[in-house]
């Protein structure tokens, strides 16, 4: 009896040496493994409607799970009594058995008389193993682990408790210190308690400051008016809303308006006021910051809708700095589309007749560069001058959407079920030039009219090549072949001389789209 006495007191100090849970248990099953010299020692926690094993000693495999309402455990949970089985032969009990090697065994509840929190199951591969005197002891240990698992699982609680409050205080103080109003508290005397990070700066106040009434501190800041509403504010625990006044020290002066309210307990009892002052002098600057961007973002939007689609104007919207309201330079692939045959076609026309013609055309051609983020630039006559890079710029992808949207519009020049060209207008065709390089993009023109254009040499060369296109041709520069990539197939041409350059350029007819 002595040595169990021992042994119990023994396993009792080893187990309630910490109240972490994992520790706890661990200890629990190695002491009862120990002392038992049984061959499996387990514990399952009761986890809804499972019980589910969490710590194990044993050179056995034994189940990981269990349902809760398996007989052994729940006359366990019911009755929170001991099962001991002394042989293996069909039993009520018989899931008892972790092992099919094992002949013995006993399931025994952790816990306390009004809850159980788990299982310790023992097993011996020895039938009779567990006599009177293994079981009093291993029972022993368990009755007192149970009362040790309820102050763990109370005491992991409370961390758990006090993290969150912890937790909850930091986020609170994060809020007040983030806030750009200045936060002040008072107790119900009207000295200082609690004063955020931003009223620390504007009123240069210190831990020192603390405890000192906060109509002193602001006596000669406010006028005497305002620090008089400060005191009847205290006094009374009156809310304020809105009041105005000025606050001034020997660096600095600020419009502010004031707002109080009454600072309460849990149980709606006066604990003191609660100050805060708002930057007028700031909010209005916000204000006119606020505006200046709906306005940039509004100017955007009217500069750019008529020209690009509507993906690309909400990107710029949304990023308005990309746009820069003076000249910008830029990398950029210009595209030049000239109806061939339109002179001799409008002679003796009349001129509305003419004019639907083009619209009909444009309509068609302009909906699909816009469509591959293409800039319409501007019509001239009956040609259309489009960019793409302008104003967002990706270059590769820029030549590839030129060239692929340049496919498109012959394509459907060539159709004969177009919606365009027909009748005496059906023998009209396209001449494309498509050159690749740098360019100033920008707004041009005077305080009466103002556009986003592009100037440079690149328009220009793109301009020539567009000269030098036939009907249904499409030609570019060895700038935007390098771009391209494999995915065209090309025709190169002998190169051509333009007006303002000294060497030939190398040009290319573009083909087809290839893969």
């Amino acid at each position: 009896m002595e040595n169990i006495i021992d042994e119990v007191v023994r396993a009792g100090f080893v187990i309630a040496k910490g109240l972490d849970i994992k520790s706890f248990i661990s200890s629990l099953i190695d002491q009862i493994f120990d002392i038992s010299g049984s061959d499996i020692a387990c514990f399952y926690t009761i986890e809804g409607p499972n019980v589910r094993l969490l710590y194990r000693r044993g050179n056995f495999n034994v189940p990981a799970r269990f349902s809760s309402n398996s007989d052994p455990f729940e006359f366990v949970v019911e009755s929170n009594e001991t099962v001991v089985l002394t042989e293996r032969k069909p039993s009520y009990f018989s899931s008892l058995f972790l092992h099919e090697s094992m002949n013995s065994g006993v399931v025994s509840p952790v816990g306390t008389r009004d809850k159980v929190y788990g299982f310790v199951v023992v097993n011996s591969s020895l039938p009779f193993f567990f006599s009177r005197t293994r079981l009093m002891g291993a029972e022993a240990i368990i009755k007192l682990a149970g009362e040790y698992f309820h102050n763990s699982l109370l005491h992991n609680q409370l961390k758990e408790y006090t993290r969150r409050i912890e937790t909850l205080e930091r986020y609170q103080e994060h809020i007040f210190s983030s806030m750009t109003n200045m936060l002040l508290t008072t107790d119900t005397e009207g000295r200082l308690q609690y004063f955020n990070r931003a009223a620390r700066d504007r009123f240069a106040l210190t831990e020192d400051d603390k405890e000192r009434r906060v109509s002193a501190l602001f006596t000669g800041r406010l006028s005497r008016k305002m620090v008089g509403v400060l005191e009847d504010s205290i006094a009374g625990g009156k809310e304020i809303v809105g009041a105005e006044g000025i606050y001034k020290s020997d660096d600095t002066e600020m419009d502010f308006s004031l707002n109080t309210s009454p600072l309460l307990s849990a149980r709606g009892k006066k604990e003191g006021l609660t100050l805060i002052f708002t930057d007028q002098s700031r909010e209005r600057e916000l204000e006119k910051q606020v505006r200046k961007v709906k306005e940039e973002r509004r100017m955007i939007k009217d500069m750019f809708s008529r020209y690009l689609s509507e993906a690309v104007v909400s990107k710029l919207v949304k990023n308005p700095n990309v746009v820069h309201l003076g000249g910008d330079k830029k990398d950029a692939t210009v595209f030049f589309a000239d109806i061939r045959g339109y002179t001799s076609f409008s002679e003796g026309k009349d001129p509305e007749y003419i004019i639907s013609i083009l619209n009909q055309y444009f309509s068609e051609a302009v909906e699909m560069i816009i469509q591959s983020g293409g800039f319409i630039d501007k019509f001239i006559g009956d040609c259309i001058m489009a960019a793409w890079g302008i104003p967002l710029k990706s270059e590769e992808e820029d030549a590839r959407l030129a060239v692929s949207t340049a496919l498109k519009i012959q394509r459907e020049v060539s159709n004969p079920k177009r919606k365009f060209f027909k009748e005496e207008a059906a023998g009209l065709r396209i001449g494309i030039g498509i050159h690749t390089g740098p360019l100033v993009a920008g707004n041009l023109g005077s305080s009466r009219r103002i556009d986003y254009t592009i100037i440079g040499d690149t328009v220009n060369i793109a301009s020539r090549l567009e000269g030098i296109a036939g009907p249904d041709e499409i030609i570019i520069t060895e700038n935007t072949m390098r771009l391209l990539g494999k995915g065209f197939k090309l025709e190169r041409q002998s190169p051509v001389r333009v007006k303002g350059k000294k060497e030939p350029l190398n040009i290319y007819k573009v083909l087809k789209k290839v893969g």
